[in-house]
């Protein structure tokens, strides 16, 4: 059984290695996240190199994904090891450069914390909630003074360098793309990264921003799938507006946490895939799904849990974060989230999520996979096999959830290595078809030599006709392995 359900894993550290690379994608990884929040563009650059190489020798596809760092909000850099803060202290924020060297001060027996907010007297009010190190500490606005902000410790705790700042509810208007972000945007089409995913999305128009951008770098490499991390409650707010211009989403449930509540993580989650499978778009569920594994040889029950529900909900992928990118068991978090999918799968057809695909520019593509799915539900198929230029196809015929696999077979290798992240997608890379003769050619060679499908099962192929034209899905064929057309 093929797991369907793609897995991301973050690398950093801990899986960097060749030898850890490889490891990793023979456990099962089919999307390498390289997190541009750290690492120079030459060690992202040999990250690259090393998933290229390693997917030729496996003949297996490893999709690359380049998160952009965003408009980070951090805690300045701070003197020796941070400073302890108490409930009930009084502390001043004040904003400084991401540069600046300055550490804390103090006066009138005040602690002087530099944060990297831009205008943060302006952003926040009294009563404003001020969460610092993923909402482990805890600050309430009392006055602001000219650019600075009089506040209280309401949970106290260490505060050290670098530590992120969420304001929850306030207006910041920083860009999501930062010049850093541009920086790393025009590196990562050079080296032809394979999805971009853009931090703190709040609207529509940030997604519109980066493919703008993204025309103006590189006009031939435009159509990079760009993924929305959802973080923040205006993305809520603007949810719609936001899938309906992206091409994936990703439900960064950490950050969206923080700025909401842990309570309504679960809701806004199946909101999300929910009315991203409408708009058939791909969902990567995101942040702690094994995060006791950082430290632990085992995940807990209620990681488990919580990775067979993402699974139920309709997700396209589970994501790693610092389990493979700096955890001390990153083969480990792989194998057991390979074998949590793999259980949830197995009883999909009873809890799982059946989305329904909404109509959109392609109906014909629709209509097609739709009648593909009817053919694979009422007869006894072994495969749905998808040719497709640019993969929409194969990601509608994935929407439709249908029970056998789908064999996508592609003369691109730029969607060759985007289709990795479909939920049960299994991509082929083939020359070009131009005939129907040639199209079933490949198709037989391509799943008898590499999957169990045999001669004398049949299977259902979907492609746009005259083959070879590169026209929209508009056929769909039921063929029987080895028979003459």
């Amino acid at each position: 059984m093929q797991r369907k359900v793609k897995i991301v894993a973050t690398i950093g550290p801990a899986s960097e290695s060749e030898e850890m690379l490889r490891a990793l994608i023979q456990a099962g990884v089919d999307v390498a996240r390289l997190n541009f929040s750290h690492g120079t563009h030459e060690v992202h650059a040999e990250k690259i190199r090393l998933l290229r190489g390693l997917s030729d020798e496996l003949h297996k596809p490893v999709s690359i994904l380049q998160d952009l760092q965003g408009p980070k909000l951090r805690v300045g850099k701070l003197s020796g090891e941070g400073v302890l803060l108490t409930p009930d202290q009084k502390l001043v924020l004040t904003s400084v450069s991401a540069d600046s060297e300055e550490g804390f001060l103090m006066q009138d027996d005040r602690l002087i914390i530099p944060l990297t907010v831009p205008d943060l007297a302006k952003a926040v009010k009294v009563g404003s909630r001020i969460l610092l190190d993923d909402g482990n500490l805890e600050l309430v606005v009392e006055e602001t003074i000219g650019e600075d902000v009089v506040t209280k410790v309401v949970l106290g705790g260490l505060l050290k360098s670098n530590k992120g700042v969420n304001l929850p509810g306030a207006k910041l208007g920083i860009p999501s793309l930062t010049d850093k972000d541009k920086e790393d945007l025009a590196f990562g089409l050079a080296q032809g990264v394979d999805m971009v995913a853009i931090s703190f999305v709040s609207k529509a128009e940030d997604v519109l921003q980066v493919r703008e951008e993204m025309r103006r770098l590189a006009p031939k490499k435009a159509d990079t799938p760009i993924v929305a991390k959802l973080e923040r409650p205006e993305a809520i707010d603007n949810l719609e507006a936001i899938i309906a211009v992206s091409d994936g989403v990703m439900v960064a449930r950490g950050d969206l946490g923080v700025e909401t509540s842990a309570a309504k993580v679960p809701v806004m989650q199946k909101k999300i895939i929910e009315m991203a499978d409408n708009y058939n778009r791909f969902v990567i569920t995101a942040t702690q799904m094994l995060d006791s594994m950082i430290n632990l040889p085992r995940p807990t029950r209620a990681e488990a849990s919580d990775v067979a529900n993402a699974v139920f909900d309709g997700t396209d992928a589970v994501m790693l974060s610092g389990e493979t990118a700096a955890g001390k068991y990153p083969l480990d978090s792989v194998r057991y989230m390979h074998e949590i999918v793999m259980e949830a799968e197995r009883n999909y057809d009873r809890w799982g999520y059946q989305p329904v695909v909404s109509p959109d520019s392609d109906q014909d593509a629709i209509a097609v996979s739709r009648a593909a799915l009817a053919l694979a539900h009422d007869t006894d198929v072994a495969a749905i096999c998808v040719f497709t230029r640019s993969g929409k196809t194969a990601l509608i015929m994935s929407k439709t959830r249908p029970h056998v696999p789908i064999l996508a077979f592609t003369p691109d290798v730029r969607t060759y290595r985007r289709l990795g992240v479909y939920w049960g997608v299994k991509p082929f890379l083939i020359p070009h078809a131009s005939s129907v003769k040639s199209m079933v050619s490949y198709v037989e060679t391509s799943v008898i030599s590499q999957t169990d499908v045999r001669a004398g099962q049949q299977i259902v192929i979907i492609s746009g006709y005259p083959v070879g034209a590169f026209k929209p899905a508009n056929l769909a064929l039921l063929h029987t392995i080895g028979e003459e057309l």
